[in-house]
């Protein structure tokens, strides 16, 4: 069938094929048909006839416009998943900026659909989607119910080490190890030890803990004490004591809404008279020079000059009555 203009504004009937215009780059003769075929993709969305809204319109020429910020060696990649199902990312598109098209278009970015000569890029992408998963459920049984208790304590950050679930962890109550963070918590999960074990994974995680709102996020290994080696003894008869440590992933995290001014302290600068020693009544004392008082509002200290008697003197002193000059 030849390709309908449909300048009319009304959606394509079934058979009819249409003009998509992408980049700059005419795609013509696609059957409406092969796109409606998969009703879960954008374009099955688009072009399919149970919307009652008809948002997809075509110019003045009767194509349509669609995917805005794709290349056209890209889309014309994905147009192959309506024809045969796969996606062949061509040698000029990377395997990122193929897996964005595929997540904007709604096209299923897997194994089975995606063919790839880059094995090692395809392979990242699926490690990152399989991170954000594992990371997820990381978070909703393991991280949250820690930082639900540490809220209900009336803290507003956690740092979490996480270790195996064979490590043994056993201090000396008279000489416990020295520790960085006051509110250091563990979780046992050697799971989630291996998953934190790979940069790339600790990248995905700390991206959706933005996402998640949270703030000050730091992850890594840290060293973490799990037992006392020995005890030295000293000059002046104080003990150093020595402990075990293990490499084990940490992540660090803040829900502080206004760290800034919590760590803040304002001073009050009143004047001070040498004849009044109490600070209430000097506050109430006459006001400063306006000058100065502006100056202070603007963060400025301002260190009056001492006169002395060499320099410009006032008046002389009156002399008391009854009294010869000497």
């Amino acid at each position: 069938m030849a390709e309908s203009p449909n300048k009319n504004g009304g959606k394509p009937r079934s058979g009819d094929k249409i003009t998509l215009v992408v980049d700059d780059t005419r795609f013509s003769n696609i059957e409406v048909d092969a796109i409606r075929a998969h009703p879960n993709t954008m374009l099955g969305r688009m072009f399919t006839s149970t919307l009652e809204t008809n948002f997809t319109r075509p110019n003045e020429r009767g194509e349509y416009e669609v995917a805005d910020g794709i290349s056209a060696n890209c889309f014309r990649a994905i147009l192959e998943y309506y024809k045969s199902g796969t996606v062949r990312c061509p040698p000029s598109v990377s395997v990122q900026e193929l897996r964005e098209a595929c997540d904007y278009l709604l096209i299923p970015f897997d194994a089975a659909t995606v063919k790839c000569q880059n094995l090692r890029g395809l392979l990242h992408e699926l490690s990152n989607e399989g991170a954000r998963e594992q990371f997820g459920e990381f978070l909703e049984d393991l991280i949250l119910p820690i930082l639900v208790g540490s809220a209900h304590r009336g803290d507003r950050e956690a740092h979490i080490v996480v270790l195996m679930e064979d490590d043994v962890v056993d201090w000396d109550d008279e000489y416990p190890p020295p520790m960085g963070e006051e509110c250091s918590q563990v979780i046992y999960s050697t799971q989630m030890y291996r998953f934190f074990k790979y940069i790339e994974n600790r990248d995905v995680a700390k991206q959706v803990l933005k996402e998640r709102g949270l703030k000050k996020i730091r992850l890594g290994i840290e060293g973490y004490p799990t037992h006392k080696e020995k005890i030295k003894k000293r000059p002046g008869g104080r003990p150093e004591v020595i402990y075990n440590y293990v490499q084990r992933p940490f992540l660090h995290m803040s829900w502080e809404k206004e760290e800034a001014r919590s760590r803040h302290v304002d001073f009050q600068c009143v004047k001070i008279s040498k004849s009044i020693t109490n600070l209430a009544a000097a506050a109430a004392d006459t006001p400063i020079d306006p000058h100065i008082a502006d100056q202070l509002d603007q963060g400025n200290v301002v260190h009056p000059q001492p006169v002395g008697r060499n320099d410009q003197p006032g008046p002389p002193e009156a002399e008391p009555e009854g009294q010869a000059p000497p």
